[in-house]
């Protein structure tokens, strides 16, 4: 028998890890700070044309690009002259689960079932587990889904419970834990019990499913509008939403195209507080995952992640919760698309900066998503008010994390506001070399860190110096 205490499980991650991936993430190692992330990406072994033949094979993809205009006619309404950027939007919800995430789970359930895994799992509390589910089903494979749902109390979220029940609802077991360490410790345990596929949000083969996206969006424009879009922005929490859509726009040409991330600012509350865990009322695509991830990209299920948002961003805006929630009630009125939150957070940070952009522009919402009874604004507003948020119109930039919840009074109060992506790349830097425990770098590693942080080599040497890292 095996050693199942949490200290012995989390030693044997590694082992683990590579096994439920079939993948041996060594050979990508320089020992130092940089790994070979190109060649881990090419190592897919499948082209984009193939990756979206077997998504087609899966009812996943081709999903319809809207052009919002009545969204785009209150901008101008509230702009200046000849301010008012066109919004669009791809209705990722018309994919067989409801959600992008299908375009990440078609490829991995793909891959698991064609090097003979008896099943797929994953770790998540949000739409991918559906995914995964969905998938799997049509695959034929069994399914494990395994949430952080419950803070200490057995409490949860309306929205993880709405997910709860789609993944058994499409065939999968969910496994649900309280809000802590346990979660990756149990995903270990069940992937080395059961011997299933880890069907990771941050593997290269989910990635890959979703260049697709960005392929779509930048071809779908350019067919429409003769000109691919100025920017497409992206909910962003792990990092692979904007990964894989930043490479589907390179490899359709969209290279002066902006990849902008957009999260909920939930700044204050921890995501691994069992206190915390009820007080925010959004699940994925806030601060509370999309900072962390940008500066530790590797703390995840996989030995390397392959979504390095940092490395495919060019702007980081964040959101009012009360933004957020007003706009979801926008889109519903005025166009007649009740979606979930995930897509409507990218949607509010679309609105507000097509009032800075000229009206000949274009601005595409990279997603949307399914609603459900856990997932519209109602169930999440009434979940935040008994757990004692006071909800009000006003300010939302006296929007409190954690106390408070502030819709704006009128449209115009949407704002643009920019994350510092400086401070993001230095503790990136700062978190690589820690993990690397290295006291100097190679010529290798700088470059690394140029192409990971989006930076100059005078950025990256002086985040280095005032480190004490010898330069090469």
């Amino acid at each position: 028998m095996k050693d199942l205490s949490y200290d012995a499980v989390m030693g044997r991650a590694g082992e683990i890890m590579k096994t439920s991936l079939g993948l041996d993430y060594d050979k990508y190692e320089s020992g130092s700070i940089a790994f070979d992330y190109e060649q881990m990406m090419e190592d897919v072994s499948m082209s984009l044309d193939e990756v979206i033949g077997i998504q087609r094979e899966a009812g996943v993809g081709n999903t319809p690009l809207v052009e919002l205009k009545n969204m785009t006619d209150l901008v101008r309404k509230i702009s200046e002259p000849g301010k008012g950027a066109r919004i669009f939007v791809k209705d990722e919800s018309c994919n067989p689960s409801g959600s992008f995430k299908d375009r990440r789970a078609s490829i991995s359930v793909y891959m698991a079932e064609k090097m003979g895994y008896k099943g797929v799992m994953s770790a998540t509390s949000g739409n991918y587990g559906a995914a995964v589910a969905s998938q799997a089903a049509m695959r034929n494979l069994r399914c494990v889904i395994v949430q952080e749902c419950f803070d200490s109390k057995g409490v949860g979220q309306p929205e993880i419970i709405e997910k709860q029940r789609k993944c058994e609802s499409l065939g999968a077991e969910v496994v649900q834990l309280t809000v802590g360490p346990e979660l990756f410790y149990m995903y270990l345990r069940i992937l080395e019990e059961t011997g299933y596929f880890n069907a990771s949000l941050y593997s290269h083969f989910g990635i890959s499913g979703v260049e697709s996206l960005g392929y779509e969006i930048a071809n779908e424009v350019k067919e429409r509008c003769g000109k691919f879009p100025e920017v497409v922005i992206a909910t962003t929490a792990g990092g692979g939403n904007v990964t894989g859509t930043a490479r589907g726009l390179i490899k359709a040409g969209a290279t002066d195209t902006k990849l902008i991330g957009a999260s909920v600012d939930l700044t204050g509350l921890s995501m691994a507080s069992d206190e915390d865990f009820n007080k925010k009322s959004f699940t994925t695509g806030h601060t509370g995952f999309g900072i962390p991830h940008a500066a530790m990209p590797d703390n995840t299920d996989t030995p390397r992640s392959a979504a390095r948002m940092l490395r495919y961003m060019d702007d980081y805006l964040t959101v009012k919760q009360g933004e957020v929630f007003y706009v979801t009630e926008l889109l519903a009125q005025l166009e007649g698309m009740e979606r979930g939150p995930a897509g409507n957070t990218s949607l509010t940070a679309a609105f507000a900066l097509a009032s800075t952009m000229s009206e000949d522009e274009i601005i595409v919402v990279q997603e949307t998503e399914y609603t459900g009874a856990g997932k519209s604004p109602l169930p999440q507003l009434a979940f935040a008010r008994e757990n004692g948020i006071d909800i009000h119109f006003g300010d939302p930039d006296t929007d409190v994390p954690g106390k408070s919840i502030v819709l704006p009074n009128h449209p115009s109060m949407l704002k643009v506001r920019h994350a510092d992506l400086d401070k993001v790349s230095a503790s990136y830097i700062k978190n690589a070399v820690a993990e690397a425990g290295v006291s100097k770098v190679t010529e290798e590693d700088m470059e690394f860190l140029i192409a990971e942080t989006r930076h100059d080599r005078a950025f990256v040497e002086g985040c280095l110096k005032d480190l004490g890292v010898q330069l090469p």
